[in-house]
């Protein structure tokens, strides 16, 4: 019987999805973003479990906000991420000049740069802002393909739209089944290609244990191996929107490689430079870090478990 549920409640979420995709980019912009904006309060006001764990999860980035900032955080968090998904849903259909006109990236030059060198580079962000956005301006102003991985959803159809949507960004997806995965991210590396992951939240026996303002956290360790393993440049990118049509970016300055230690050190290492310049941006724009699930190793479960 439970198995009959999950799978009705699947293929709700895919035609949801489906729709979004199929009637968001037909409205207009405005009607759009009101939308949105109406569903992000209505959400916010219901007070469900991913609005508690965003302000959970707000309540460690900014330690020293009370009830009221942190309900004010929260509403404008929950804002920031259906803007998130009204966006992607009529990415699509944006020209390459409305894409370059709606992201201001600062220190470019160290991708473009990096790229130039034919060495490989990986961009490593978190949940922050619209990294497919990002993701389209690379593939579009830069005209720079590059590699990213997606998790298996379920149901399967659900993956394909989202695998769908991406490639049509110009991205090459390919699915997180472990090792298989690593070796074709190599191998585009060592090719001299870009690579991008979303890199702040692993709870997988491989997660990388890193402090994240002031707690341990788990990252995944993928960034920092391929770098050291391909010879590739490593930046950290953080993202964020300033109150206008216009989101801003910030590539990082690269993670060195350390010259000294084990794999498994120079892993930890890289991994907590990359929490580090991930929390810098964070902690800029609370709002708009889109952390609806548990994160910190001391909010898991006792078998730790996310929800």
């Amino acid at each position: 019987m439970s198995g009959t549920g999950s799978d009705l409640r699947g293929r709700l979420t895919d035609g949801l999805y489906g729709l979004g995709w199929g009637a968001v980019k037909k409205l207009p912009e405005r009607a759009a973003a009101t939308l949105f904006r109406t569903l992000a309060d209505q959400v916010w006001k219901r007070r469900g479990k991913s609005v508690l764990r965003l302000e959970s999860n707000l309540a460690r980035v900014v330690p020293h906000a009370d009830a009221a900032r942190l309900a004010e955080l929260s509403k404008a968090g929950m804002r920031s991420y259906m803007r998130y998904w009204m966006e992607s849903f009529r990415l699509p259909t944006w020209s390459p000049e409305r894409i370059k006109a709606s992201i201001d990236v600062r220190d470019a030059h160290r991708l473009t740069e990096g790229m130039d060198t034919g060495r490989g580079v990986i961009l490593a962000l978190p949940h922050l802002g619209n990294w497919d956005l990002a993701g389209a301006w690379v593939t579009t102003d830069l005209k720079v393909p590059f590699t990213t991985v997606a998790e298996r959803l379920r149901p399967e159809t659900l993956y394909d739209r989202f695998v769908a949507y991406r490639q049509g960004l110009g991205m090459e997806v390919l699915p997180h089944n472990g090792g298989a995965a690593f070796g074709t991210l190599a191998r585009r590396l060592r090719a001299g290609g870009l690579v991008c992951l979303v890199a702040d939240r692993d709870l997988s026996a491989s997660g990388v244990e890193v402090d994240f303002f002031g707690d341990t956290a788990r990252m995944p360790a993928g960034p920092a191996l391929l770098a050291q393993q391909t010879g590739a440049l490593l930046l950290p990118v953080t993202l964020w929107y300033d109150g206008t049509p216009v989101m801003g970016a910030q590539v990082h300055p690269p993670v060195p490689v350390p010259e000294t230690g084990s794999r498994t050190e120079k892993t930890s290492s890289m991994t907590q430079a990359l929490a580090d310049a991930f929390a810098t941006g964070i902690a800029e724009h609370p709002e708009d870090w889109h952390m609806l699930q548990r994160l910190w190793l001391s909010d898991l479960d006792p078998q730790g478990e996310s929800p």
